[in-house]
């Protein structure tokens, strides 16, 4: 297991400096740059504009700034922001954060109602529990997060429901004990998680009915029943573990998806998160931190990917890595 693991990580290297090359060629394929917006300024000389240009490393060509950035970025460093002027690393960690605890509350959130109502639509089939939730669940895969996310916050200011609406924290977050500080993240937290965790809410759900109906039409699980097993153990300790590993599965891509589809969750919610910074970024053509982005998500997508794979053969004795 360790020497697959070291190997899948290594064949990680290629692919992420293809999604960097990838990135930085779309990028220039977009007319003008970053100074393009400040040489239209007649109040900025031309020395100014050669300086910037300088500092930024604009006034070599396209190869000659990709290898220069690469060289760098190999050795974890991103260059610098053009619109932030600090380290491409430090935004990236910071927006990082915010963004993975949303993505994972979403997640956790997902996984917390969507297995258990799974079970009981599967071991209720075709009963009315079954056909209700089988309604929300296809109301959940249909609307879109950012219209949802709309929903939800037209309904708090309409009601007036005590949540906030915006951001991450409130005015007065630096004033606050600790135990407040925590509770006001979490308030903050709760629409923009609801919104992103409800499509995968409701993904997850029809999974697992699926999965544990099929799983129940084994002939080991007939087996199990004609052994005089009541349904509670045929359900939880039979069915459950077989049918949960093609969940386990998509897990790995749900981590990945999670992120990219927050983007449009953080715009509309206003959560300080990778999509805000990637979206800022594109407009103003900075390029180091849509390619350090971009390939941060790639290695997110790889490690979900890896886990998954790893919790696999925790899960299913059967499965070995060589």
């Amino acid at each position: 297991m360790h020497s697959y693991i070291i190997r899948r990580l290594l064949q990680s290297i290629p692919l992420l400096i293809g999604i960097s090359l990838i990135s930085f060629l779309i990028m220039q394929l977009a007319p003008g740059d970053y100074l393009s917006t400040i040489r239209m300024n007649p109040d900025i000389s031309a020395e100014m504009i050669d300086q910037l240009e300088k500092e930024f490393g604009l006034d070599k060509s396209a190869p000659e700034q990709y290898l220069h950035w690469l060289w760098r970025a190999l050795q974890l460093d991103f260059g610098r922001s053009f619109s932030y002027r600090v380290p491409v690393s430090f935004l990236v960690k910071t927006r990082m954060l915010n963004t993975l605890y949303l993505s994972l509350a979403a997640m956790f959130l997902a996984w917390l109602v969507a297995i258990p109502i799974g079970i009981h639509a599967a071991t209720h089939k075709y009963q009315w529990s079954d056909h209700t939730m089988t309604v929300f669940s296809l109301l959940g895969l249909s609307i879109p997060n950012f219209f949802l996310a709309l929903l939800l916050l037209f309904s708090i200011v309409k009601f007036n429901i005590n949540l906030p609406i915006s951001g991450m924290t409130s005015i007065d977050y630096e004033w606050l004990t600790m135990p407040e500080k925590i509770i006001d993240i979490l308030r903050h937290l709760l629409v923009p998680a609801l919104v992103l965790g409800t499509s995968q809410m409701a993904g997850l759900m029809r999974q697992m009915r699926g999965q544990m109906i099929d799983t129940m039409r084994q002939d080991y699980v007939t087996t199990a029943r004609s052994k005089g097993l009541t349904e509670r153990i045929v359900v939880y300790k039979h069915v459950l573990r077989n049918a949960l590993n093609p969940l386990i599965t998509i897990f790995g891509f749900q981590f990945s998806i999670l992120l990219s589809g927050a983007a449009l969750t953080e715009i509309v919610t206003g959560w300080p998160g990778m999509g805000n910074l990637t979206l800022q970024a594109v407009l103003n053509k900075d390029y180091y931190v849509v390619m350090a982005a971009l390939m941060v998500g790639g290695f997110l997508l790889i490690i979900g990917n890896l886990l998954a794979d790893i919790l696999l053969a925790v899960s299913d004795p059967r499965i070995r890595y060589h």
